[in-house]
């Protein structure tokens, strides 16, 4: 079985976020493989494991996001593409970033493609389903399991509470939720074996892609921290009269009634 994974390198989840003049400063700071994603990553080793194939992980950035290949590498997956667009490209959005991919995937006949439900950086879930509807394959997206018997595929899918049981066929292109699985962490003979596992670089030259191609659809107006919340608030006194003054509050400051 043909299995690619789409990655995304993105800040640590414990990394304090900075802006200055309007844009996040990167500098200093620590990189992961999106957390939906490792998800995603998982579930391609073990479709492997039982059903045979090659894993193959892809993402698009600079140099440094080959240390995230790695680590993908290092927990199992078989090879590894970098994208680099630093030298063409100021910016991505989830449009050029589908395109990009999708041009890449093609004529690589692949029968399971997975990737994270979000990212936890921009969190729109667009990507996946952008590439299978230009790759003209079917998506499911929020998936807790996966089933494959030949060329059909059973999926539970998650829905916000509840949960829906789909079937469809390969090839295929699912979004991981969490649940699906529990991701492992890279071992020492598995970082030893990825440093001699293929990782390809490869530019927009090398798929035919003009930068005008992919040129962005979304305009970033401001990009800015949440405002910071008050400190809480211990009412004393009598439970009625703490009920008293609740009501009272959420009138008079918090004005939600």
């Amino acid at each position: 079985m043909n299995i690619f994974v789409l990655v995304k390198r993105t800040f640590d989840t414990e990394e304090k976020i900075v802006i200055a003049n309007g844009k996040i400063q990167e500098d200093g700071a620590e990189f992961i493989i999106n957390p939906y994603d490792e998800y995603a990553i998982e579930e391609a080793i073990q479709v492997r494991d039982e059903k045979g194939g090659k894993v193959t992980v892809v993402t698009i950035g600079g140099e440094e996001a080959e240390k995230q290949l790695r680590t993908a590498l290092a927990m199992g997956a078989d090879e590894a593409v970098l994208i680099n667009t630093e030298d063409d490209l100021d910016e991505l959005d989830q449009y050029s970033t589908a395109v990009i991919l999708a041009e890449y995937l093609i004529d690589k006949e692949a029968d399971l493609i997975l990737a994270g439900n979000v990212a936890i950086d921009g969190g729109t879930g667009q990507v996946g389903p952008r590439v299978a509807d230009l790759l003209g394959i079917n998506y499911v997206t929020t998936i807790t399991d996966l089933q494959i018997d030949g060329t059909n595929v059973k999926i539970v899918r998650d829905i916000e509470g509840d949960s829906e049981i789909i079937e469809t066929s390969l090839p295929l292109l699912v979004t991981a939720q969490q649940g699906l699985n529990e991701p492992r962490y890279p071992s020492l003979p598995g970082i030893m074996k990825a440093k001699k596992k293929p990782l390809a670089k490869l530019e927009l030259d090398d798929l035919d892609i003009d930068e005008e191609d992919v040129e962005v659809k979304v305009d970033t107006i401001d990009i800015y921290l949440p405002p910071q919340k008050a400190a809480g608030r211990v009412l004393q006194g009598e439970l009625a009269d703490q009920a008293k003054e609740l009501v009272n509050l959420l009138h008079s400051e918090a004005k939600v009634v």
